[in-house]
């Protein structure tokens, strides 16, 4: 079996952490480097239940793409949700490793795989390019086979994420011709210029707040926007990483076994409608 530091240094070639955003918090959280991993659960939040998830499987490895601590700590007592995950953890010999905004502008990472799941083929180009490499970047610009109304490519697109209790929501003339399409994993409000610059019919991401959307569409020139959930859009890519960790060390002559998490870590729920309480 690999030691979690080669499975570490394998997942860092991928998504060097030198790419991460100055604020991110990203890398091994917690764990031995020598100690010895043979399963890997990939998911995208740090959670109690993906912990358990990870437990109950005899995962000696979880990798996420959202870090447990962003904002950083001066105590992980187990007095609060983080605190009492980083025991479990440490009790049951599993490690933590996070994989985040570095992720985010790999080639390929989290929007190529959101790009295929909805639908995108072809090519695909960075929707803001890395200024050092102009192959890595935020987002991705691709295209559908054939134009379809914008409604279809939102049911095809709903089709591709996993379900979530919000769904999608979508903003723009339902009978709009959708060819080429910008799609971008997680909250994706800094790159609406970007996207009306690309001239694509429309914008896929997540987190969408109502001031800068209901501008950006009284534009009669903007793409269209569908708003999906930030866990929905960076679902698509666990698994990608986990067929090229699992090739990579195959490759090397060391079997690793993966699984992709299924638990839904959404924050939401469920949806409540106006006449639910008439």
């Amino acid at each position: 079996m690999p030691t979690l530091a080669e499975i570490v240094t394998e997942l860092e070639t991928r998504y060097d952490p030198r790419w991460a955003e100055s604020w991110d918090a990203v890398g091994l959280v917690c764990g031995d480097p020598s100690a010895e991993v043979r399963r890997i659960l990939f998911a995208v939040d740090p959670t109690a239940a993906v912990a358990r998830e990870a437990v109950d499987w005899g995962a000696g490895l979880i990798v996420t793409h959202h870090p447990l601590y962003l904002r950083g700590t001066t105590s992980v007592a187990a007095t609060t949700p983080k605190g009492r995950l980083v025991h479990t953890l440490i009790r049951n010999d599993v490690a933590l490793f996070a994989a985040h905004t570095n992720a985010d502008v790999a080639d390929p990472g989290v929007s190529d795989a959101l790009a295929r799941a909805v639908g995108l083929t072809g090519p695909l180009v960075p929707l803001r390019p890395a200024a050092d490499d102009t192959r890595r970047g935020l987002g991705r610009i691709g295209s559908l086979p054939a134009p379809v109304p914008l409604a279809e490519f939102a049911r095809q697109a709903a089709r591709g994420l996993p379900a979530t209790a919000g769904g999608l929501r979508v903003a723009g003339d339902l009978e709009r011709p959708v060819l080429r399409v910008a799609v971008s994993g997680g909250a994706g409000d800094s790159l609406l210029g970007a996207a009306r610059a690309a001239g694509v019919d429309v914008f896929l991401t997540a987190d969408l707040r109502h001031h800068p959307a209901s501008e950006f569409v009284e534009d009669p020139g903007a793409p269209a926007l569908i708003d999906a959930a930030h866990w929905a859009t960076e679902w698509p890519w666990l698994a990608d990483a986990a067929g090229h960790l699992t090739s990579a060390m195959a490759a090397r002559g060391i079997n690793v076994e993966t699984r992709v998490s299924e638990t839904v870590t959404d924050a939401w729920n469920t949806t409540a409608k106006c006449e639910d309480f008439t």
